[in-house]
């Protein structure tokens, strides 16, 4: 499996509509960028708490979802170019039914493992102005994913994005989405703990799923 890498996305802190600092608000770059064991070179979380470190190390948010979201959200602009997810790397051709949660993927010199999804949260809401931003990403499951970086090196857009290595067999990003968040989704022990076992799973993901039966 490959795509194209379409941009490499990175951010500063900047403030939010409601003068909260974030580095949500990503810019495209150019030339090679380094991608390092916690992230690409100039990119930054101003919540180290629930963004960033290895095992979030690169965000992927798929470009197919652009034209849904704008769709859905004509008035806002921001949806015209990449990194308006807060995404690292802007893709085509790859969404959250097609990616396994250990994948790992070659992009320059760079080989990336999928840790797991990402949790929609409220700067999402803030950075777009939507108040029900969450419940719509919840409801959707276009939520985006985290790699950790297994080896470092360089990558530019135009990049080919290969898959090197197929993951845990039938674990998606979007299954595991709804396992963890969707509302009226009954878990099963059983499927909780194959899921907890994953190798390559996150730990914020493993934990949440521990959770369930805490």
């Amino acid at each position: 499996m490959s795509a194209r890498l379409l941009a490499l996305c990175t951010g500063t802190p900047s403030p939010l509509p409601d003068g909260k600092l974030s580095a949500i608000d990503k810019q495209e770059r150019t030339g090679q960028i380094r991608i390092g064991r916690m992230g690409l070179d100039g990119d930054a979380q101003v919540d180290r708490k629930h963004h960033g470190g290895e095992h979030m190390a690169v965000h992927h948010y798929p470009a197919d979802h652009y034209g849904y979201w704008r769709t859905e959200l004509p008035a806002v602009a921001r949806l015209g170019t990449p990194g308006a997810f807060g995404e690292n790397l802007h893709v085509a051709g790859l969404t959250e039914s097609d990616i396994l949660i250990g994948d790992r993927f070659r992009v320059g010199s760079a080989l990336l493992e999928v840790s797991m999804g990402r949790q929609p949260c409220s700067t999402l809401a803030r950075h777009f102005e939507q108040p029900d931003m969450v419940k719509r990403i919840v409801a959707n499951g276009r939520c985006g994913w985290y790699y950790r970086v297994l080896e470092g090196g360089e990558a530019e857009a135009g990049d080919i994005f290969e898959r090197v290595e197929s993951g845990a067999p039938e674990w998606t990003v979007e299954r595991a989405f709804a396992l963890l968040f969707e509302p009226k989704r009954v878990p099963d022990r059983a499927e909780i703990e194959e899921f907890i076992a994953l190798p390559a799973l996150g730990p914020v993901w493993r934990k949440k799923a521990e959770a369930k039966f805490a």
